[in-house]
């Protein structure tokens, strides 16, 4: 029996490995490689690796907590758990069972892309939904805001950080005159029509299209597309959820502890801010919550 199982082993999940491996507990790692920022090429904002691409930061992870011998990283997919403390068990799609005395869940969320000819294509490139990750490298140059919820509408405020020459795209939506004479106010051009299509070469924007056939010159977008989790295990475990302004989270307390004892849950599963930074603070506390949990 693993003393814990994480499930997910992107930035949370690693994080979260290597505290418990250092601890010398027995640890299993599963994970599907789909870390949700793969679509980025590279990562900003991140203490000493600012510019690395995701996928090289993971694959160092991945080599220095495999060097530790009590942790097990398992390529595969967690399809069913049950159980409770001390004798939780984890069923994976290949048919693996593993036990453990208790579960940290980090395996993330899927952006759910709506149906725009671009969109896909130019997402963690130029369609981006954070610029702290990476308002710097378009600093200055013409920004579009895809409105997806009254959020949306503080976004010009935060974002005139970085440029002064934001466009609202409200794509359908009706916003009250008040918040319309805010804006405006604060220089923002809005557009009442809704988007058909983003113009970009290989995920580079430079521009997009309305309904109605216009065009706009735009060198990045910002959109805040649903999401919703990776995988229903939360479900299955009856964990409480929060809603988010785009999506569904996991409850947590102290030390990442969710609504059921002996479960913990980290990264984007279990907050509404994004960000690598996030992620790593919320494995280690997670790690430690776990690793308390053991020694009570």
């Amino acid at each position: 029996m693993q003393d814990i199982v994480i499930i997910g082993g992107s930035f949370a999940g690693l994080t979260a490995a290597m505290q418990l491996g250092r601890a010398r507990r027995k640890v299993s790692v599963l994970d599907t490689g789909l870390n949700r920022n793969r679509y980025a090429e590279h990562a900003h904002n991140v203490f000493a690796q600012d510019g690395t691409p995701p996928g090289d930061i993971l694959a160092r992870a991945r080599a220095q907590v495999g060097s530790y011998p009590s942790v097990d990283l398992v390529a595969g997919k967690a399809v069913q758990i049950e159980g409770e403390p001390d004798a939780f068990v984890v069923r994976t799609a290949a048919g693996e069972v593993i036990e453990a005395r208790r579960l940290i869940l980090s395996y993330g969320i899927v952006d759910e892309f709506p149906a725009i000819p671009g969109f896909a294509e130019s997402w963690g490139k130029t369609v981006i939904h954070c610029p702290f990750c990476h308002g710097y490298e378009v600093a200055g140059k013409p920004w579009g805001l895809l409105y997806s919820s009254p959020m949306s509408l503080h976004g010009p405020a935060l974002y005139a950080n970085w440029t002064d020459d934001i466009t609202l795209i409200l794509d359908g939506h009706e916003i009250i005159e008040e918040e319309r004479h805010k804006l405006e106010k604060r220089g923002v051009r809005i557009e009442n029509g809704r988007l058909a299509a983003i113009r970009h070469d290989n995920g580079i924007l430079d521009g997009v299209v309305l309904e109605d056939g216009r065009e706009l010159a735009l060198t990045a977008l910002y959109a805040h597309p649903r999401n919703h989790p990776s995988a229903d295990l939360h479900l299955q475990l009856g964990l409480e959820t929060k809603e988010t302004p785009t999506g569904i989270m996991v409850a947590t307390g102290d030390m990442q502890a969710t609504s059921r004892p002996g479960i913990f849950a980290a990264g984007d599963l279990a907050t509404g801010m994004h960000s690598i930074t996030f992620a790593n603070y919320a494995g280690s506390m997670a790690a430690m919550g776990a690793l308390n949990s053991l020694m009570d």
